[in-house]
């Protein structure tokens, strides 16, 4: 009985961090970020604004060495993949060094910044323990690329590509 038990415990405890990878937790979804102009909006207004299609999810930081250095990779999947949105949300240290960093880096497109850092909900809820971290959002709103901390992993193209 002991064994049905802690089986049934572990089945629900791995479905639920399944269902987890599949979509993002209310806490994410309310966690407040900033637009280029530095005005509040929630995560879940930022998926709102880009409904109906694919995103990439690149969460990074200007001092970031392995960001930095993905950057050119990133560079290319975006020319590969000209109709996907590419959504990237900042952890630098202020606002200032974020918007420096995306001049200096000759970033484009959409940008936020996580007013919550590293600690807030939205990275919590994705148990956030690297960056750069990629994801991927199809047009359903599903994630169907949970994690991946390298620009050149196949995984990205094949979830940006189905």
């Amino acid at each position: 009985m002991k064994k049905l038990l802690f089986l049934i415990i572990l089945f629900f405890a791995v479905y639920s961090v399944k269902a987890q990878e599949n979509s993002f937790s209310t806490k994410a979804l309310n966690d407040v970020l900033l637009t280029n102009e530095e005005v509040e909006i929630t995560f879940f207004e930022i998926l709102d604004l880009y409904k109906g299609k694919t995103i990439l999810i690149d969460i990074w930081a200007g001092w970031c060495s392995d960001c930095v250095k993905g950057m050119p990779k990133v560079k290319k999947i975006q020319k590969k993949n000209k109709n996907a949105v590419f959504l990237f949300l900042s952890l630098d240290k202020s606002t200032e060094k974020w918007q420096k960093a995306i001049k200096t880096l000759n970033i484009e497109g959409e940008h936020y910044y996580i007013a919550s850092g590293w600690k807030g909900d939205f990275c919590s809820s994705l148990a956030l323990d690297w960056i750069p971290r990629y994801m991927v959002v199809n047009p359903e709103g599903k994630i169907v690329l949970y994690k991946a901390i390298k620009a050149d992993d196949e995984r990205i193209s094949k979830a940006l590509n189905n």
